[in-house]
């Protein structure tokens, strides 16, 4: 039999491979589906690229590349038996589970044991070969399969157990001698002993003394009282006052010179007054609430928010199937389910599911739109949303097996793809859901496929007009936006004396090192909200092009064309020093209806007069006129840098505010973040030569002749390109020969059309300014306008009447963006449905005035 198997295995023994040091194995979940060795087929795992698929999706992969030998594994799921007693046996090591899965936790517990089988099968006969069969394999063939039995998760770079093996236990954790001084930390008010300062406190675990920092463990600066103090005193642990949990504690051994763990740490803090066993937090998917400086658990936005308390009903089928919580990942899976409950991103991937796969790379797991088209068919497709039925459970109660139920999918492949390269989407922390929603439409923009961009749905033109106080005279730009971002001003709270009265109390509780008063939640009326948003805002550092100086200023912004969907972000969260985004708490009362008629822009009125069409000079000394490069405070570049920006977008943040200051630079950044070219290199003109019109926006100069440089589209052309498809991509990209390329791809089924083009239209399309005359018939009502920074073949707007209807929304639990959790309500059938990570239930109380992103979409003119 063996000398059989080794001859049956000869012609592919070259085909199959051993695991190498930085090969990812994807033996959890398929490629094209959310099959797991846990599903009725199994998974199958390609013994030559480590693929995982489905029983649907191996045969596709077996055909497009000829691979014909795979490693079938399936994991039985079975109830542990019970003692006379009733108890679960004690589990004795089962030898037949040797699968290294992270797979559904739910069934991993102690009421159920695993069976895992695994073999080996030839395409395409599925001639099959039972594993493990070390003396009748081919010796690299059981190398091969034992590599892959014991291989670690593809994604264990980005499980958050990861972390464990960077930072260590402290030798001091178990030992630590702690003094009996009496000494109680307060919840708030804290500030260094030696010179006062409030931010960067480090608590010393062993006498409770509170001082300040260094440039140690977390980039915070201080004056390094803290470690002065371990100099005196050889107190070796200190743990970091700022968000403060049970999970998450920055604890710092200045005898060991590094972060560390300390198992102890809740005893520790207890010695000291601090109880964090109640001071729970939104992390990995459980029950937690944020507290801060000053601010008491919010349990009861928890409850309003989830719904707690109120026998929610679970809805099962199309459209109504969770996303797991990988653990911080919820602002992903609320993005996900609203934008696949729109039937623009529906038809562009599941619509077109069989097409994206047929053609999809040899490795669809790094590729975007399948990954796509995989997530959306896992949420509409009913298949991991099904209802346990009766006659299931009675056969599994007779049986002793337990064959169960989908409870959501999981997006670790997704996640991987989106948030690869990215500093923070990568990370295992919370992210701001805003962001990530940007994010995604910025990934959709660059993979479209064909000639329905679902982003379509969310794009339109933003009017700003810009007045010089000094002269009256006016600047009217547009630009695209997909996202309305809505104050929230608290001066025109409903409630406003009791927030006085409440902050009155907070100060005095801080003075006087109390436990602060019960918060009071702002009620901010949606009239005020929308009002805020229509007022003239003052332009710093304005230059005025009549008066060729710097001036006064302001600016308004209206709707130059209404999306088809209307997303609306209330801008609950701030800045503070520590750079760490806080949120406000307060409600608005957030309309099912929604009329913006009257924020449609009006262009040019008769009477007003334009500003001349020119640059602002860059002004230097004389001794730095003829140099190319402007002076950067690349101190402050790096600064914002490490927040996870781009280098090149700090560096023009800087340069467009002055040297200023990284805070001045930060805003510029989150008001010109969403750009074409917000992370291109800083290009300006030749000094004192004037160029075209720049909006106020602060985008980098351009020189007038904006023709891309022949080096550039000879090296395109030789390709095989067609010149005038190459002059349109790099016109588009600034210039940019590898992201020209991916315009061109993105872009070929236009060609045809764009042939058939006059020579005329072709030559003013090479040589006018993208923004002359892109904004005709922006004030129109036609089912479609150009954008104001594309051609025919870029981008489109759908323009149409600004009545809405809310159908969903995100809410935002807990303090900050960078903690808490996401939870989306989305109407369905006219009915609205909480989404909550895998569970999905009928709502009974939708919190639509605590939301954080709102979804309207437009009202049929009819």
């Amino acid at each position: 039999m063996a000398a059989d198997l080794g001859e049956l295995l000869v012609p592919y023994m070259p085909t199959i491979r051993v695991p190498k040091t930085g090969d990812r194995v994807f033996k959890s979940e398929c490629a094209f589906s959310y099959d797991s060795p846990e599903s009725e087929g199994g998974l199958y795992v390609c013994m030559n690229t480590f693929l995982g698929f489905g029983r649907e999706h191996v045969e596709r992969h077996y055909r497009k590349t000829g691979q014909s030998v795979y490693m079938h594994l399936k994991r039985h799921v079975k109830e542990k038996a019970t003692g006379a007693a009733g108890g679960a046996i004690p589990r004795r090591r089962n030898g037949k589970v040797f699968l290294d899965l992270e797979l559904n936790r739910d069934f991993n517990g102690d009421e159920y044991d695993c069976e895992d089988e695994a073999k080996l099968v030839i395409f395409p006969d599925h001639f099959e070969i039972p594993l493990p069969n070390i003396e009748e394999l081919p010796a690299l063939v059981t190398i091969a399969c034992d590599a892959v039995l014991n291989a670690a998760s593809a994604y264990k770079k980005q499980e958050p157990d990861s972390w464990d093996e960077e930072i260590q236990v402290s030798k001091h954790a178990r030992s630590l001698r702690q003094q009996d001084n009496g000494v109680r930390i307060p919840p708030s008010g804290w500030k260094c002993q030696k010179c006062e300062m409030k931010e960067n406190l480090w608590l010393n675990l062993s006498d409770g003394a509170v001082l300040c920092g260094k440039w140690f463990f977390d980039g915070s600066g201080g004056n390094g009282h803290a470690l002065d103090h371990f100099k005196d005193t050889n107190f070796p642990l200190a743990v970091k006052l700022d968000n403060l949990t049970l999970d998450i504690a920055d604890i710092y051994s200045f005898d060991e010179e590094e972060a560390v763990l300390d198992p102890q740490i809740s005893e520790h803090l207890q010695h000291f007054g601090i109880d964090i066993i109640p001071i729970q937090r939104v992390h990995n998917g459980h029950h937690n609430t944020d507290n801060t400086n000053g601010m008491r658990p919010r349990v009861s936005e928890w409850e309003v928010i989830q719904e707690s308390g109120m026998k929610l009903k679970a809805v099962y089928g199309s459209g109504f199937t969770g996303i797991k919580n990988l653990g911080n990942s919820c602002y992903l899976g609320t993005i996900m389910q609203v934008l696949f409950s729109i039937p623009e991103f529906q038809r562009a991937y599941v619509g077109n599911l069989q097409r994206i796969y047929d053609y999809s790379p040899l490795d669809p797991s790094t590729d975007f739109s399948t990954q796509m088209a995989k997530l959306g068919h896992g949420l509409l497709s009913g298949l991991y949303s099904k209802p346990p039925m009766k006659s299931e459970l009675i056969e599994q109660v007779m049986k002793e097996e337990y064959k169960h139920q989908p409870k959501g999918i999981s997006l670790k492949m997704f996640k991987a793809l989106v948030s690869n390269g990215h500093p923070e989407f990568s990370s295992n922390r919370q992210q701001d859901a805003q962001k990530f929603f940007l994010h995604l439409i910025n990934l959709v923009e660059r993979n479209c496929v064909g000639l329905e961009n679902p982003n379509n749905a969310f794009r339109y033109l933003v009017e700003e007009r810009v007045q010089c106080c000094q002269t009256q005279k006016v600047r009217y730009t547009q630009k695209v936006d997909y996202l309305m971002q809505l104050p929230a001003p608290i001066e025109a709270a409903s409630n406003r004396e009791e927030l006085i009265a409440y902050e009155a109390k907070r100060n005095e509780a801080e003075e006087n090192m109390r436990a602060p008063p019960e918060p009071v939640r702002a009620r901010i009326p949606f009239t005020a909200c929308l009002q805020a948003f229509t007022e003239p805002e003052n332009v710093p550092d304005f230059w005025s092009s009549e008066l060729q100086a710097k001036s006064a200023g302001v600016k308004t912004s209206r709707f130059a064309s209404f999306p088809e969907y209307l997303v609306v972000q209330i801008k609950k969260f701030t800045f503070v020093v520590d750079w760490v985004p806080k949120k406000v708490d307060l409600s608005i009362d957030m309309p099912d209806f929604l009329d913006l008629s009257r924020l449609r822009g009006t262009g040019l009125q008769a009477g007003e007069q334009e500003l001349p069409d020119l640059t602002p000079p860059i002004v230097l000394p004389e001794d730095t006129r003829g140099k190319k490069a402007p002076e950067i405070d690349e101190s402050a570049a790096m600064q914002l840098a490490e927040m996870g920006f781009p280098l090149e977008a700090c560096r023009k943040a800087i340069y467009y505010t002055g040297n200023m200051g990284p805070e001045m630079a930060f805003n510029w950044i989150i008001a010109h973040m969403e750009e074409p070219d917000f992370a291109e290199p800083l290009a300006l003109p030749t000094f004192m030569e004037p160029g075209p019109s720049v909006a106020s926006s602060g985008l980098a100069a351009t020189p007038l002749d904006n023709h891309p440089p022949e080096e550039s589209i000879a090296i395109l052309t030789s390709m095989g390109f067609p010149r005038r498809h190459t002059v349109q991509a790099l016109k588009a990209t600034n210039n940019n020969l590898e992201r020209a390329l991916d315009w061109i791809f993105t872009h070929t089924e236009r060609e045809e059309e764009e042939e058939e083009t006059s020579d005329a239209l072709s030559d003013m399309a090479d040589t006018t300014e993208p923004n002359d005359s892109a904004f005709s018939n922006a004030n129109t009502h036609s089912d479609s306008t150009l954008s104001p920074d594309q051609d025919a073949s870029g981008p489109q707007i759908k323009d149409g009447p600004g009545r809405y209807e809310l159908f969903a929304f995100i809410s935002h639990i807990g303090a900050s963006t960078m903690s808490g959790h996401y939870v989306c309500h989305i109407k369905k059938e006219g009915r609205w449905v909480i989404f909550n990570d895998h569970k999905v239930c009928l709502s009974e109380r939708p919190p639509k005035d605590l939301g954080y992103i709102y979804f309207y979409r437009r009202l049929s003119s009819s």
